[in-house]
């Protein structure tokens, strides 16, 4: 066992807090190049922190060790969430879990057979119900999933070329994910009840700025702090939740409420954080990395292999979050003395895991920085529980399932409706990694159907 290579420095003084939140895939790379390893510590958060770069570490700590590293109880989170299963530790999160992931297997969408009636005769002939592959435990979830994001995409995505004009694709792509958490989650869909969907996506966005706000809480006549608004925010989405949920007995809000909660708090707080803007960025992020990617001429025949073959498709979005992960990490706390990659961690020492470096860990990816699909293929056939986008272990994303459902019906959309290519081609596309990754600059794309493409060959020939 060998003591953590780096310093931890002195309490307020020695914090790093402010060099890691600026940029924090430059201060990890640093560190390592520093202390030759992907293992380190400094001070996070006035608190000595082992960084986690590697993919054992990863492991250790979110697999193998995970019942001795805990949430911070203090996390922000747990002031703009409340106590939820992102938030809560032991058995209570056990308990959360347990409860929560039998709405995620389909059975509690079964109240919505009307909405996917209306949806179905257009989608089944438009071929939508052929970009998931179903196993039998999530046929059910998988048509679902298939027949309501298509009707996200179809009005989302259908007017991509009509202006003439390139399209923000951060934006674009956070509108659609917005429509679907609060369609599948909430019962609000956009073309039924306009006004109720903008008053809460407004809510959410005001709401989510709490998370990257100093948590402050200052109200004064013609001023209020960032923090104390996004309290004000979630009281008023709180309000409509609540309403939800004694009014509305079918679908996934009829199941949450008749679940068997801690209290009677639960279901309204897990709804909140269900709803929130956390999860439109995070489809936002990884569907604008997979359009700039695949993006231009040079991209053709990867979107034409993309479109065709699901198996291809599915490799293309693993080496998207490998290489452009949504977020950059997660945190945890000690709760004894343990080790993690062979260093000693003391009790009470905080640890956050890195999935930027954690992807990029040499040892189990060969050329990291490189786009490569078929690596998923070859050496790193079924490893993909080695990415940590949206954890590992037992407190992984119990949504993630669904968002991959949802990723590839969106990609596939695209793929067999459009080309794009960056519009100017020259942008600067370095990516900002906090709160949620993307260029700190929103690259704008422009989109041809490729009907017209294809008619234009035509007239051509």
């Amino acid at each position: 066992m060998s003591k953590l290579p780096g310093n931890a420095g002195l309490s307020l003084l020695g914090d790093k807090s402010l060099d890691f939140y600026r940029d924090p895939v430059s201060f990890y790379r640093q560190k390592m190049d520093k202390h030759g390893g992907r293992v380190f510590q400094s001070r996070l958060l006035n608190r000595p922190t082992a960084f986690i770069c590697s993919v054992e570490g990863m492991r250790e700590l979110l697999s193998e060790k995970s019942n001795l590293f805990l949430k911070d109880p203090t996390d922000l989170m747990t002031n703009m969430y409340g106590d939820t299963i992102v938030t809560t530790n032991g058995e209570e999160a056990c308990l959360l879990r347990l409860s929560l992931t039998s709405l995620f297997t389909g059975r509690c969408l079964e109240s919505q057979r009307d909405f996917i009636s209306r949806w179905g005769k257009s989608c089944v002939k438009s071929g939508a119900s052929d970009c998931v592959e179903y196993s039998c435990l999530w046929l059910f979830v998988s048509l679902f999933f298939v027949l309501f994001s298509y009707s996200v995409c179809e009005r989302c995505l259908k007017d991509l070329s009509l202006s003439g004009q390139p399209e923000c694709v951060y934006s674009v792509f956070k509108r659609l994910g917005t429509e679907l958490v609060l369609g599948l989650f909430l019962n609000v869909r956009a073309e039924e009840q306009p006004e109720l969907f903008q008053e809460i996506m407004q809510l959410c966005t005001q709401h989510w700025h709490g998370l990257i706000s100093a948590p402050v809480n200052v109200k004064v006549p013609l001023w209020s702090s960032g923090f104390s608004t996004a309290l004000e925010a979630r009281d008023k989405l709180m309000d409509i939740i609540k309403d939800k949920l004694e009014n509305d007995k079918e679908g996934f809000v009829g199941s949450l409420g008749s679940l068997p909660l801690p209290d009677s708090s639960a279901a309204s707080q897990h709804l909140l954080l269900f709803i929130s803007a956390l999860i439109p960025k995070a489809v936002a992020s990884l569907l604008t990395s997979f359009t700039l990617v695949l993006g231009g001429n040079e991209q053709e025949e990867t979107r034409r292999r993309a479109g065709e073959d699901p198996d291809y498709l599915h490799r293309v979005l693993l080496e998207v979050q490998r290489l452009w992960p949504p977020f950059i990490g997660g945190r945890r706390i000690a709760d004894q003395d343990s080790t993690l990659a062979g260093f000693h961690v003391p009790k009470g020492n905080g640890v956050i895991y890195i999935s930027h470096g954690v992807h990029r860990d040499p040892e189990v990816f060969e050329e990291p920085d490189n786009f490569q699909p078929e690596r998923w293929r070859g050496r790193n056939a079924g490893q993909e529980h080695l990415l940590c986008s949206f954890g590992s272990g037992p407190r992984s994303c119990i949504g993630s399932k669904l968002a991959d459902i949802f990723l590839k019906d969106v990609c596939m959309y695209l793929l067999k409706h459009y080309d794009w290519c960056l519009d100017p081609p020259s942008q600067d596309l370095e990516y900002k990694w906090l709160p949620v990754s993307r260029p700190a600059d929103p690259p704008t794309v422009s989109f041809t159907r490729l009907d017209q493409t294809r008619s234009d060959e035509s007239d051509t020939s």
